[in-house]
Order: C-alpha cells, then sequence, then structure tokens
C-alpha cells in the first residue's frame, strides 16, 4: 500500500516534535518541513524529530506532487491562517491545539473542511490514551450507568523562564493545557449549558500570567470541573481524570501513563462489584493518533471525533478561561 504523503508547517508548537511520530509510521512518508522564522528553524535542525528532513517553503511543500496531509504546528497565534491555507489548497490537516485565537475563523475553517469533504484532526493527546478508551468502552456498555460528576487536573511546575512562553495564550494556562480536558469532557458529556470560569494568578513570580485557573461545566444532570496549574509540584504525577456515574466509578491518573481504579455497583465482564486496580498498557503520546489520520484519510473509516465535536470543545474552551463568545 502507497505511503500517505505528509509534510509539516511549523516547529514553534510545544508538541511540534511529533514529526518523529510520522517519520516512524508505516503509513506515512514526510516529504518536507517549512518554517521561515531562522532561529526556530536552526534550533530545529540540530532535534532528532527533524535531523535530514528537507526544508522548504510553504507554496513549495503544498506543491509537492500527491501531498494529501500537512501537519500545522506553528505558535498558537499562527495555527488558524495555515490550516485556512491548507484546506483551501485541498489537504487534509493535523492541527495542533487549541484551535487558535478566532473562534469565528475556526468555525470558518472547519465549515470549508466539511464542504470538501477533508479531515481536520486535532491535537488533543488523550484522545487514544488507554484509560480513555477503556472509559469510553465502559460508558458505552452502560457499565457506569449516567454520568454525573467529572473531575479533571491537568498541571505542572514551570520556572519564570519557561512561563514567559505561556504568556502567549490569550486565555492563560487552561487556553494551554486545559483543552486535552475539555475535549473528553465533552466527549463523554456534550457540550455544557453553561460555563462558570474561576481564572487567577497565584504565583509570586509577578508575570501577569493566569497561572492558576479553574471551571465548571455545567449540565442538566451533571457538573464537571477542569483545573490546570503551572505552580504544582510534581504535578505530572498528579494529572487524573474522574467520572462518576450512578453505578460506577472510573479514575484515571496519571494520565501520561495510567493506571485506573474502578468502582462498580455489580459485577461487569471480568471486573467485580466494588474497587479494583486496572493495569493499562503503556502509553506513547500521537502514535495511535498518527495510525486512524492514515484510515480517515484512506477513507478506511470516519473520524471518531466531529467538526461539531472540535468546535464546541474551543467554544467551552473560550468560556473556561472567561474568553467572550459571541454565541455565549
Amino acid at each position: 500500500m502507497a505511503k500517505i504523503k505528509y509534510g509539516q508547517v511549523g516547529v514553534g508548537h510545544p508538541h511540534a516534535s511529533k514529526m518523529s511520530v510520522y517519520r516512524e509510521s508505516d503509513d506515512f512518508e514526510v516529504v518536507g518541513i517549512v518554517e521561515p522564522d531562522a532561529e526556530l528553524r536552526r534550533e530545529a535542525e540540530s532535534k532528532d524529530a527533524y535531523r535530514d528532513l528537507k526544508w522548504m517553503t510553504f507554496e513549495e511543500l503544498l506543491n509537492v506532487p500527491d501531498l494529501q496531509v500537512v501537519g500545522v504546528e506553528t505558535k498558537v497565534a499562527g495555527l488558524l491562517d495555515v490550516a485556512e491555507k491548507c484546506i483551501a489548497a485541498d489537504k487534509h490537516i493535523h492541527l495542533d491545539k487549541p484551535a487558535g485565537n478566532d473562534l469565528a475563523q475556526f468555525r470558518r475553517i472547519l465549515d470549508e473542511a466539511s464542504r470538501k469533504h477533508l479531515a481536520i484532526q486535532m491535537g488533543y493527546m488523550y484522545r487514544y490514551n488507554p484509560g480513555v478508551v477503556m472509559l469510553r468502552d465502559f460508558l458505552s456498555r452502560g457499565w457506569l450507568g449516567e454520568p454525573f460528576e467529572v473531575h479533571a487536573v491537568m498541571s505542572k511546575k514551570m520556572d519564570a523562564a519557561a512561563r514567559q512562553n505561556m504568556l502567549q495564550y490569550i486565555g492563560g494556562t487552561l487556553f494551554d493545557l486545559g483543552g486535552h480536558l475539555i475535549d473528553l469532557v465533552v466527549g463523554f458529556l456534550g457540550e455544557p449549558t453553561k460555563v462558570h470560569p474561576f481564572p487567577q494568578h497565584s504565583s509570586p513570580i509577578d508575570d501577569g500570567l493566569l497561572d492558576n485557573m479553574f471551571a465548571v461545566l455545567e449540565y442538566p444532570k451533571a457538573t464537571a470541573t477542569v483545573r490546570t496549574s503551572v505552580n504544582e509540584v510534581e504535578g505530572f504525577a498528579r494529572r487524573h481524570f474522574t467520572l462518576c456515574g450512578t453505578e460506577g466509578t472510573f479514575h484515571m491518573q496519571p494520565l501520561d501513563d495510567p493506571d485506573a481504579k474502578v468502582a462498580l455497583s455489580q459485577p461487569q465482564g471480568k471486573y467485580e462489584k466494588g474497587y479494583q486496580d486496572v493495569e493499562l498498557p503503556k502509553y506513547r503520546r500521537y502514535v495511535a493518533d498518527v495510525a486512524d489520520l492514515a484510515k480517515i484519510v484512506r477513507g478506511e473509516k470516519d473520524a471518531d471525533f466531529s467538526y461539531e465535536h472540535d468546535y464546541a470543545v474551543q467554544r467551552t474552551l473560550f468560556k473556561a478561561c472567561g474568553l467572550p463568545v459571541d454565541d455565549a
């Protein structure tokens, strides 16, 4: 089977080095990379993810014969302009998160991609996390009953220098980190009826960064809380996602290499009544996403996440950050 030709625009996004997963994939042929910023390119050229790749202009990349997919990995402020040009050029895209700073532009891009039957895969990295996949299966089987409560935390510790890069985000730490969590919450519960944001600066570092953020997502019969901070010591270890239903509870932690703790009101399948620990396979970010994108591009399956889902996530993210939303 012929490989899918893939190119990347930008190395400025914190997750741009996922290029290495495409290079290792049996499904993709990486044909080139674009970075107009000389300093960013110089820094990237020495990294393994980009070593020996062909550097080219954006126009050259879009004109590579049979190019099908473009990864959009610029800094967040530039994501949507690049994405819009790729869709105009009839390319499928992997768009890193969050989906830019302009909600109306994102809506326009989604509508055009839908009209052209082009894939937009968002860079939310926990969609195929084994714990998330298992939770999705438990819910589909009805083993947890009706969800009424979700808790999600994604934090870390950043020094003063690292925080400077975070200042680019219009909605603080939640705008950077919280989309990963909101993507899951919206996937499990749908779009909330109301969102209550609690943005805060808590650090003694006087940089104005909204570094301790919390939001409550309200549903007719459920509530979800989403918390992100860059002040938490060993925050990666406490990243977690918990869903409580009327018939059971599912807790996974840490999100980047999870195990699960499950409580059930009655035995289900191979699982017992009460609490039990569930060991999950090792997880490497993006590998499953890359494989899934290949199947979508080849027409072997429909996308698991719709254009409407991605728009609902971005709209909810704006609200959770306290940003204005025209249709709020």
